[in-house]
């Protein structure tokens, strides 16, 4: 039997989860009006309901996120939370703390059965919870979870291990989008030094500041570099590979990210996943229905990026970061040809625009920026600050990370999606209105691509037309104006006994009618009841605070001075080393080689 694969794509708010679905997403996750990881990205419960709405007819799943730990006087909160999140039909909750699972009510009353029930919203187990070991998994599963985001830092091979121990367990992995450098969930940088707590959803991003590097006799190795920053993910080129091993969820990281990049970048990854499974239908299959027409060519090259790295997926490398800046960097688009007092040119064959924003690294690394005012028609580039020019020379990569063209493009409608189906007329008798008069009538079935179907009997007379009707009916059945349907001439199955006559505005009214009540048919997640699950409330995480920072990337291994690898050229510093910010405050690190790991302490721990 094949598996379903899901696109799942960001919503920071309700237009990028409209576009998310437009351009072809399988589900959706959006941040809850609190509770969740990234506190400036919640959601009114009205804007979710609405993001509800349009998404369950494509048969996209809404995944909201509750992923902050929480403090005891918050679970009553939380509690009132989720029955509202239930009753606008949300498909799962996406969380961290462990206490939420028994806040889920065992029962509760469907709107459209009242007096049937349903299940508790699945619960999905966050990459917050620290998800990397097959044990890890195999302890959600008897909790409860029904899907598990791993963390970032697995191997295909380490990915493919606990997909064969734990197989029931469906596996999500981070495929795009920025990286954090400490295991998620085992971050507490933010929190030690500027009271926010990364796992209350107010991280301030400590890992993006510049360090001094200091080695034990306080020599200073690195200056003001960001030491801790990484590059973004791209797994683009690994999916099929991340399949076979076992993942049927691909997530793209970005709920503070933008409608142009949701649209952009969800576009591209659905292109992609899309050539998997045609190639392999009978293994694998879309997690949704409809399909998506886009008006621009995805290019996630164009949209926010510190460079690309796919991050331990084939072992660890050397690039993983981008010690220069945490600034996005964007695209390669040549190198500087010559240099006048207010004006450049470029060897290459990329066009420029007024209003792109370009940037480049000077001699001794630090990344300057600047817009393009004008581009004359030969081709030159006059900068909107002159100034931008004076540590430019010739021989220099450019990059561009705003394409003017590309983000007008983005900003008019680009995708549309839908849902392909198919009609069958017939005719007929019946006696369903409580008569044994048979009543003579049509019979229509309506159904979409994923096989939910209406059928519904029309009262009308079978009356002789003098002219072939089979063109007009066919005509007027594909009419499908502004619904998410779509269908041509060669989808409509006619089987009639005759050339019966139909007016086109009884057929128009009958379509509606058909095509009202399958939208209606909207889709929903099997709810299966979960295994049974107990939990003892705890006290809220109490910090001792070492360490800040548990991590699978090495400065060390990065800047050429690992002690395992062979092929380092650099050797060894004197250790301790320690990070030091600006304002003079130092953090220590520590290297357990035996599991590759580097920790950065607390200031006490030194």
């Amino acid at each position: 039997m094949s598996r379903p694969i899901e696109l799942l794509s960001p919503a920071r708010d309700l237009q990028c989860g409209i576009e998310a679905v437009r351009h072809g997403a399988d589900a959706i996750y959006i941040g809850a009006p609190r509770f969740g990881a990234r506190a400036a990205a919640g959601n009114a419960l009205e804007d979710i309901a609405r993001l509800v709405d349009f998404a369950h007819p494509f048969g996209v799943r809404i995944y909201v996120t509750l992923n902050t730990l929480l403090h005891d006087d918050e679970l009553s909160a939380a509690q009132a939370l989720i029955d509202d999140l239930a009753a606008i039909h949300v498909d799962a909750l996406i969380t961290q703390d462990p206490r939420i699972r028994p806040l889920i009510p065992s029962e509760a009353f469907s709107e459209e059965s009242p007096n049937n029930l349903f299940s508790p919203i699945p619960l999905h187990s966050s990459t917050q919870m620290d998800n990397r070991t097959a044990d890890d998994i195999r302890r959600r599963l008897e909790a409860g979870y029904r899907q598990t985001v791993l963390a970032r830092e697995l191997s295909l091979d380490n990915i493919r291990a606990i997909h064969e121990a734990v197989p029931q367990m469906p596996l999500e992995v981070f495929v795009h989008g920025a990286l954090c450098v400490s295991y998620s969930g085992r971050c507490y940088a933010s929190e030690y030094c500027f009271g926010r707590s990364a796992n209350r959803g107010e991280c301030a991003q400590f890992c993006r500041l510049p360090f001094d590097l200091i080695d034990a006799e306080g020599h200073i190795i690195e200056h003001q570099r960001h030491l801790l920053s990484l590059r973004d993910m791209n797994r683009s080129a690994d999916l099929e590979a991340l399949m076979d091993a076992g993942v049927t969820s691909f997530k793209i990281e970005g709920r503070l990210k933008d409608v142009a990049y949701v649209k952009n970048i969800t576009a591209y990854y659905r292109q992609r996943i899309d050539a998997i499974l045609t190639r392999r239908p009978d293994e694998f299959h879309r997690a949704s229905q409809g399909t998506s027409v886009f008006t621009f060519t995805p290019q996630p090259q164009k949209s926010f990026n510190r460079g690309f790295t796919d991050y331990f997926l084939h072992g660890r490398t050397s690039d993983m970061a981008c010690h220069a800046t945490p600034k996005s960097i964007g695209e390669p688009v040549g190198t500087v040809k010559d240099i006048q007092p207010s004006s450049f040119a470029v060897s290459g064959t990329v066009t420029f625009a007024n209003g792109d924003g370009l940037c480049y690294f000077t001699p001794d690394g630090r990344l300057v920026g600047f817009r393009v005012n004008r581009v004359d028609t030969q081709g030159r580039l006059y900068p909107a600050t002159p100034t931008a020019l004076s540590s430019l020379r010739k021989g220099a990569h450019l990059y561009r990370n705003f394409d003017a063209a590309f983000e007008r493009q983005l900003s008019r409608p680009t995708a549309e999606r839908r849902i392909a189906v198919r009609w069958s007329i017939e005719d007929t008798t019946s006696t369903d209105d409580g008569t044994d008069v048979p009543v003579q009538g049509f019979r229509l079935t309506l159904t979409s691509e994923d096989h939910r179907s209406v059928t519904r009997f029309f009262a009308h007379p079978h009356e002789k037309a003098r002219t072939p009707q089979a063109d007009n009916l066919r005509r007027q059945l594909i009419r499908l104006g502004d619904t998410v349907f779509t269908a041509t001439e060669l989808d409509v199955d006619i089987h009639l006994t005759d050339n019966w006559f139909l007016p086109s505005s009884v057929l128009a009214d009958w379509r509606r009618q058909i095509t009202d009540a399958l939208h209606e048919y909207t889709f929903s997640t099997e709810r299966v009841h979960l295994p049974a699950f107990t939990c003892t409330p705890s006290a809220p995480h109490v910090h001792t605070w070492p360490p800040l920072m548990t991590c699978r990337y090495c400065i060390r291994h990065a800047l050429g001075h690992c002690l395992k690898d062979p092929t380092g050229k650099r050797p060894p510093l004197k250790e301790p080393l320690s990070l030091v910010l600006a304002d003079g405050r130092s953090f220590p690190l520590q290297f357990n080689c035996k599991d590759c790991e580097m920790l950065v302490l607390a200031p006490s721990m030194s």
